[in-house]
């Protein structure tokens, strides 16, 4: 049987290439979409246990989204929160979030205190020099065609020279003083946000009740960074999880189309061989067999072809777009492989029926 099968795709190369190739970029859409989307989510994840704090202070009625939340509360609860018992550092931050060329998040920091948190590795420059200065990462360093201390770039249409390169990984990747950031803003004294760093990691529920409870803080939102990474989740991401499902939907129906096109043309055009078969003693579940292992194998080789070009679109991305994540979980694998494995075997069960439905006598005097 599995030479028939063989044979039988051999016999029409163009058409099992296309099938293959159909499958296999189903296999990329659903990997790629989530290793993007994915990407994003771990990634600002990998960003903010990078900070080096333990807390986070937040406005009242702010949400874990608070690259969006712009700069509303004034930055000097800061020297009120370095009073606070146990409260080794207070940093004020800004985080804006910008949809300019790309979608990025600029943060503006009081140096002294951010780098107090989690010191910055700098690769070579210097910290701030002067209002106009940038503090960049290396990823960003090394997107596009490149970027180098002293080159000047455009952020919020206004020019900064870069006066530092610093690793990745302590929250963004272009740092700005707060200051300058807020004035662009139109809040030069305000902040998004508060990061602390506890003298004892034990002391956070106490560090927690004492600003609670401090004269005008009692409605601030007071969390652990443990408690803030665990809501950055898919399942906590606005429409999220729904886009994954379009986007896997919309690739399930496209794997499922071609080869149901492919398999019924295929039973169409070997009429005459499946009457020799069933004159041959075939049974319906013989012929329902070799059409499911046709696709079977079609899909084996796409789902094998998807995986590798995936492979090479994520090999190519880390080097033309460093900044953009892509992460791909082993899980995600399997259920790629599952979804377009399923959807191809369910393309094909009405040919494989069909051809199992056909008489022979007709099969046998078809033209």
């Amino acid at each position: 049987m599995n030479r028939l099968v063989i044979g039988n795709l051999l016999h029409r190369p163009l058409r099992t290439f296309i099938s293959v190739f159909a499958i296999a970029i189903e296999v990329v859409m659903i990997l790629c979409i989530v290793a993007i989307m994915l990407g994003q989510v771990n990634g600002a994840r990998s960003l903010a246990t990078g900070i080096g704090a333990d807390m986070i202070v937040q406005p009242p009625n702010s949400t874990f989204l608070s690259g969006i939340s712009g700069a509303p509360v004034p930055a000097k609860i800061a020297d009120v929160l370095r009073k606070v018992p146990h409260v080794a550092v207070a940093a004020p931050v800004i985080v804006n979030l910008t949809a300019g060329a790309s979608l990025e998040t600029i943060w503006g920091i009081d140096y002294a205190s951010f780098n107090a948190l989690r010191p910055f590795v700098f690769i070579s420059g210097t910290p701030f020099q002067g209002p106009n200065d940038v503090i960049v990462d290396d990823y960003f360093a090394r997107s596009d065609k490149g970027h180098h201390v002293g080159e000047m770039i455009t952020i919020l249409t206004h020019e900064f020279r870069i006066c530092g390169i610093v690793e990745h990984g302590k929250g963004g990747r272009k740092f700005l003083q707060i200051r300058t950031l807020g004035g662009l803003m139109d809040n030069p004294d305000n902040a998004s946000l508060f990061y602390l760093r506890s003298d004892d990691p034990n002391n956070e529920d106490l560090i927690r009740k004492e600003i609670v409870a401090t004269p005008g803080l009692s409605d601030y939102q007071v969390k652990t960074m443990a408690e803030q990474l665990s809501m950055l989740t898919p399942e906590h991401l606005p429409a999220f999880t729904i886009a994954l499902d379009v986007v896997i939907g919309i690739a399930v129906i496209i794997g499922f189309l071609v080869i149901f096109q492919s398999m019924y043309t295929a039973v169409m055009e070997r009429t005459r061989e499946i009457g020799v078969l069933k004159s041959l003693g075939a049974s319906k579940g013989y012929i329902v067999n070799v059409v499911l292992r046709e696709t079977a194998l079609i899909s084996i080789c796409g789902i094998a072809l998807g995986m590798l070009l995936t492979q090479l679109i994520k090999t190519w991305m880390s080097y033309r777009f460093p900044t953009l994540p892509f992460f791909v979980t082993a899980d995600w694998w399997l259920r790629g492989t599952l979804i377009a494995f399923a959807g191809g075997i369910l393309g094909a069960i009405y040919p494989a029926l069909k051809a199992a439905s056909k008489d022979p006598i007709d099969a046998l005097a078809y033209e």
